[in-house]
């Protein structure tokens, strides 16, 4: 296994004639250090978004006309500076971008990347970090590599993979250690979120292993960068039991100290996405339908977590997590929006406790219903929609001021 890794490495490094110049390594903070105290947002359905007219489900790799469009074809404003300090003056401290590459990719040998969308990224990237927010920069909603977890494809995705990650971690070789990596996103059979079979496991564990090599073979800043690694589907569940998922071997000296686990938590689902009960937790068990889950599943759920991971010294963040706005008839909606606050509060404190890192999902999309994350509307000055969601994060960060 080893001398197959340091192939190809090699092999990558040899397809783009050589590695960028050295840099001198910076003190960098554990991965769990890194997490500490961090309450995120997700930049939703921006920077991940398809083409203009692309089929989002496309595995196509390139660059087709109006890709640098693509950050508006999902029916959201262009990304502004202002949208970010919106977003530190609420209190987070941390923002997670989603990004899609495979319809910005020039040459699909190489895997290189249009310019103006690196410098794109990177523009966004920088108005966080100039707000002193800490950063996670991903391969999102790239089809051809989430799509295809199957032996059939493992080693031209790995390859691909490794490729695409050399020409990002490069391009943010200089960058401090407030940005961090995730080397993946929801890997999965299209439109099958079940258990996985043997394969798809042992694909999702060969995409972290490759992110890992190839992000340390850039060396510098990078050899002690926060990364991010997934498990499959980013389900817990599977990753939790059984071996479902291997930690990845980093490079000497570092051991699992500079690495996180992610996962994303939309739980319970009946709750929390499916709107199927209106209600969650044990002080609101007598409101209305209510999810048989309460707050002590979570509180046992997120101390498995820490046992399993966290105890292997490996840092843990909850990549996303949400709960949808739902209510059956107007007249509830005050109380279900004050059962979404103590969700929000519960979610967080629990997390924090642990030393977990959080990043809510914003979608941008409001009314009642199904995946209506939205928090602030982009198209309305950032202006506060869910203020409900807000004050169970406002709540939780006080609580844990005190602790």
């Amino acid at each position: 296994m080893k001398r197959c890794k340091t192939i190809l490495i090699a092999a990558v490094l040899g397809a783009l004639s050589c590695a960028p110049a050295p840099l001198a390594q910076a003190q960098f903070p554990t991965a769990r250090e890194w997490n500490r105290h961090v309450v995120g947002w997700n930049l939703g359905n921006e920077l991940e978004c398809s083409a203009p007219g692309q089929d989002g489900e496309s595995m196509a790799i390139g660059n087709p006309d109006g890709s640098l469009k693509a950050e508006t074809a999902w029916g959201n404003p262009m990304v502004t500076k202002r949208m970010i300090k919106a977003v530190k003056d609420a209190g987070f401290n941390a923002v997670r971008i989603p990004v899609r590459w495979q319809c910005h990719i020039t040459n699909s040998t190489a895997m290189t990347i249009d310019k103006e969308w690196i410098a794109r990224v990177k523009e966004v990237v920088d108005w966080c970090l100039s707000y002193d927010m800490k950063v996670i920069i991903n391969v999102h909603h790239d089809k051809w590599l989430e799509g295809r977890p199957l032996y059939q494809y493992k080693e031209e995705n790995c390859q691909k993979l490794a490729l695409l990650w050399f020409n990002i971690a490069s391009e943010f070789l200089s960058y401090d250690s407030r940005l961090a990596f995730a080397g993946t996103n929801e890997v999965h059979i299209r439109d099958n979120w079940g258990k996985p079979e043997a394969e798809n496991l042992a694909v999702q564990n060969a995409y972290n292993q490759t992110f890992i090599d190839i992000v340390r073979a850039t060396g510098g800043n990078n050899e002690r960068r926060h990364l991010i690694v997934q498990t499959y589907v980013c389900n817990p569940d599977f990753g939790l039991y059984n071996g479902d998922f291997i930690i990845p071997t980093d490079i000497d000296g570092n051991g699992n100290r500079y690495m996180s686990v992610e996962f994303h938590y939309y739980t319970p689902w009946d709750y929390a996405g499916e709107c199927k009960y209106d209600y969650w937790g044990t002080p609101y068990k007598d409101c209305g339908p209510a999810s048989p889950s309460t707050e002590e599943d979570m509180r046992a759920f997120f101390d498995k977590v820490t046992t399993t991971w966290a105890g292997e010294g490996l840092g843990v963040i909850i990549g996303e997590w949400g709960v949808t706005d739902h209510y059956k008839v107007s007249s509830e909606a005050d109380k279900v929006h004050e059962n979404m606050t103590f969700y929000c509060k519960t979610l967080v404190e629990e997390a924090g406790k642990r030393g977990f890192s959080t990043f809510i999902w914003d979608n941008n999309s409001f009314g009642n219903g199904g995946e209506k994350f939205g928090i602030f509307d982009r198209w309305k000055g950032m202006k506060l929609r869910a203020p409900w969601v807000i004050e169970g994060i406002h709540q939780a960060q006080e609580s844990l001021s005190n602790q």
